[in-house]
Formats: structure tokens, C-alpha cells, sequence
């Protein structure tokens, strides 16, 4: 086995454990984003999400991590779409954003009809 055919087998077993790990961090976004829209009484739709962006970034102890940053679409009534997003780092979620209007709670009108 010479140095082009090691160079060949590293290369392949990066690329394997990259799409490995990619397919564990959206699992954990695909139940984050679930958990979101849960919490906000929100539709996730389609079930899924979607890279956006793929880059390295530093953790709290300073090792590199694969950052990515996932969109996915919610909806309040089922007949409309918004985007959110779903940024983490490694398998860590950092920030989850949700397009939410920004109407304080006490600033609700209520009335019978709600």
C-alpha cells in the first residue's frame, strides 16, 4: 500500500464519519426544533430541517467543532409558513430562532372569542 492509496482510505473514512456525525446533529435539531415549536404551541412542518451552513467554530474550551446552522418552517394555524433556525456546534444546540411576534403577553386583547 503506497501513500496515494493511505491518502485514498483517510480521505474516504473522514467523508464517512462527517456524513455519520452530520445525520446524529440533525436528528438532535429535527427533536430540538420539535421541542420549540411544542413549547410555543406551533406545527413544525414537513417534520424535517435543512443545512444551511456548514463551518468550524471554537466551543467554550477552545476545540474546534463543526457549527451548523439548520432552517426549518413552523406554522401557528397550519395555513401559513415561517422560517426558524436552528444553530449548534458539535451536537450541541446553541440558539434556536423562532420568528415570533413581538407582542408582550399582558399587551393581548382577550375577549370571548379567545
Amino acid at each position: 500500500m503506497d501513500l496515494l492509496d493511505l491518502l485514498g482510505l483517510m480521505l474516504l473514512a473522514a467523508t464517512g464519519w462527517l456524513w455519520l456525525d452530520s445525520l446524529k446533529a440533525r436528528e438532535t435539531a429535527v427533536a430540538a426544533a420539535k421541542a420549540a415549536c411544542n413549547a410555543e404551541h406551533l406545527l413544525l412542518l414537513d417534520d424535517t430541517v435543512a443545512i444551511q451552513r456548514l463551518s468550524l467554530g471554537r466551543d467554550g474550551d477552545g476545540a474546534m467543532r463543526i457549527r451548523r446552522i439548520y432552517d426549518f418552517e413552523y406554522s401557528d394555524t397550519g395555513n401559513d409558513r415561517t422560517a426558524g433556525s436552528i444553530a449548534m456546534l458539535g451536537s450541541r444546540v446553541l440558539v434556536i430562532t423562532l420568528n415570533l411576534p413581538d407582542t408582550p403577553e399582558e399587551n393581548v386583547i382577550r375577549g370571548p372569542w379567545s
